[in-house]
């Protein structure tokens, strides 16, 4: 099916990003979310980021204002929901949740649209079973941030059509993205080997093999990653690192058992940029500059 309408539920780090990419894919975008402040956040971080792409060239005053134009937002599920092609969930990464907004789109919409999940690694196929469209029902894995990462994992559930999956195909083309398609499985391709790497670094740092800088510097220079681990973590948020990999645990086995140092921070609240302080400290969250960590090595109290 062609897709010319797009609403993005959940107006936060990735809803916002992902409202911004289908807006200046030219698509009519609703960005939807039941707080007014979120969603006023949510819109400035568009505009923002446009006009910072008009200043680096990579985007035309004009592509801003269309992209502008194109986009609309919603206080309500119902609402974002009805008479648009494709409906993309983008809430925290918990299965209730999920299942109920699945739940409430089946309810809302119009019986050709297409229910996309942005979890990183939540089963699509639990989510279309509540639905009457299980057919319809598909994974968009977008990586933060959205507005400069290029790869869109595209999840193939137990009984997503071939036609669901080209739809998706041509959403991430139009918004420049480069697109693979994996069939589902826990944690899919991404989520699996970026949680081992996380996971690992933790557990050297606990050991008390590097400081956390000087290992984001190895991976970076030497295994040529564009950020360390921890710099990713902090990205990410150390609580999502935490979720995805109990659930890998409980699905894949052991060897994803989350690092206690990793339970630790997250116990603390240093969930990472999002809140100031995670790994590093970032005493100006909006320039995110970064102060090295006082992580607490092995065998210290």
């Amino acid at each position: 099916m062609d897709v010319n309408t797009i609403a993005v539920i959940g107006a936060g780090t990735m809803g916002r990003g992902i409202a911004y990419a289908a807006a200046l894919g030219d698509y009519r975008t609703i960005l939807e979310d039941i707080s007014a402040a979120v969603l006023e956040k949510g819109v400035a971080y568009i505009r923002q980021t446009l006009d910072g792409g008009i200043a680096r060239e990579k985007v035309t005053a004009e592509q801003r204002d269309r992209a502008l134009k194109q986009l609309t937002t919603a206080r309500s599920v119902e609402d974002a929901c009805r008479d648009v092609d494709l409906i993309i969930e983008a809430v925290p990464e918990d299965m209730e949740l999920k299942i109920e907004i699945f739940t409430l789109l089946d309810k809302f919409a119009k019986p050709g649209s297409i229910f996309a999940s942005n979890t990183s690694s939540l089963s699509i196929t639990e989510m279309a079973a509540v639905t009457c469209r299980p057919e319809k029902c598909v994974g968009m894995h977008f990586f933060n941030p959205v507005p400069k990462m290029k790869l869109l994992e595209i999840v193939r559930a137990l009984e997503t059509s071939e036609d669901t999956l080209e739809s998706c195909r041509e959403v991430g083309r139009r918004m420049g993205k480069e697109v693979v398609v994996v069939r589902e499985s826990p944690g899919f391709v991404t989520s699996r080997i970026n949680a081992l790497i996380g996971n690992e670094a933790f557990a050297m740092l606990e050991e008390g093999i590097a400081s956390a800088e000087d290992i984001d510097k190895a991976v970076k220079l030497g295994l040529n990653h564009p950020m360390g681990p921890f710099e990713l973590v902090d990205l990410v948020g150390l609580d999502v690192r935490l979720s995805i990999l109990e659930y890998l645990h409980n699905t894949l086995g052991e060897k994803y058992r989350p690092s206690p140092l990793l339970r630790q921070y997250v116990k603390a609240g240093r969930l990472g940029r999002k809140v100031g302080r995670g790994i590093y400290e970032y005493p100006d969250a909006k320039t995110s500059e970064r102060k090295p960590p006082q992580a607490k090595s092995k065998g210290q109290s």
